[in-house]
């Protein structure tokens, strides 16, 4: 995803003439929580806390060269703090790019999870960086889409390759930076609950896992089993799909993904239909959290809707159960 990346920074930057002073600030800045990633991915020593702060590092840096500073967030009394305490919006806004790092590794669960959602709301920035007119956030976006496709060719659904943590929080970052961007650049025009909405599925998620430790009393940084595409894994596909042999095994994996691509489209759609009209972003919030919730409650008490059932036949030919 990285080399797909530079590969677009330099046909930009060679060929079609664009300005990308802010693509090579953005993967500049990028490079900490990249970095911090990598690491872990080969060694497993680098503790979440740890990888966090890489995350914090790197929004500073994306805050410092590429001007990426939350100053609204669409509430009129906190709007006006932020105004007045411009520290206090970096550090918002270090806060909230870490925190859509972590987001976005937390999805990346199954193959194809994230890829799909990641690429899912980079064209919906992509598609509103261009109707403001922003040509560097467009071509950003758009760039990230072409790399993460390039990504999903290997990754769905055989699992040929993975993103890993490196790729995962590389991909949160730019898509908190973009959002960021887009609504910094464009005050007045880009409701800040436009990338609020776009994003809800992986922020509700991570928000919603820490109410859970913390009610179970358990500790953040533990693994956790109860993630919502877990729970998917769990009790809607494990059992629809063949035996215990490898390709069975794959085949149930990337099962998961579909279900969770539709769920983020219940935010992603009408994120991009209203993303001018703030009101009616923050109702749309409100009402994914209530579907999400409800969602999760039928799953984990095996109550799941019909309309999420796969049925099962079995194979004729191995007496295994598969896929319709």
């Amino acid at each position: 995803m990285l080399a797909g990346l530079l590969a677009a920074l330099i046909m930009g930057w060679l060929r079609i003439g664009e300005d990308v002073a802010l693509f090579v600030a953005l993967l500049l800045a990028g490079l900490p929580v990249f970095l911090a990633g990598l690491v872990e991915d080969l060694t497993k020593r680098v503790r979440p806390l740890y990888r966090l702060i890489f995350a914090f590092a790197s929004a500073g840096l994306a805050a410092w060269w590429g001007g990426a500073i939350l100053s609204s967030l669409g509430v009129p009394r906190v709007d006006t703090v932020l105004a007045a305490v411009p520290a206090l919006a970096v550090l918002l806004t270090i806060f909230a790019v870490g925190g859509v790092c972590h987001a976005t590794n937390i999805i990346d669960g199954y193959n194809g999870l994230m890829g799909g959602v990641a690429i899912a709301i980079l064209a919906a920035l992509a598609y509103v960086s261009f109707a403001v007119g922003d040509m560097p956030l467009l071509v950003i976006a758009v760039s990230m889409v072409g790399a993460l496709f390039g990504f999903l060719l290997w990754n769905f659904p055989k699992g040929l390759i993975f993103a890993g943590d490196a790729g995962a929080y590389l991909v949160g970052f730019l898509l908190a930076e973009i959002s960021v961007l887009l609504v910094g650049r464009h005050p007045g025009v880009v409701s800040p609950w436009f990338p609020m909405l776009l994003m809800i599925y992986p922020v509700f998620e991570t928000l919603f896992s820490i109410y859970r430790r913390k009610k179970r009393q358990a500790a953040a940084g533990l693994p956790d089993s109860m993630h919502f595409h877990q729970m998917v894994y769990k009790r809607l596909v494990r059992w629809m799909v063949g035996s215990r042999e490898a390709k069975y095994l794959v085949r149930r994996n990337s099962l998961t993904a579909p279900y969770l691509w539709g769920v983020a489209l219940f935010s992603i759609m009408p994120a991009v239909l209203f993303w001018r009209v703030q009101w009616l972003l923050q109702l749309c919030c409100v009402l994914f959290i209530l579907l999400y919730l409800w969602l999760y409650r039928r799953i984990v008490q095996f109550r799941s809707p019909r309309w999420l059932v796969l049925h099962r036949r079995e194979d004729v030919s191995s007496g295994e159960s598969v896929k319709p």
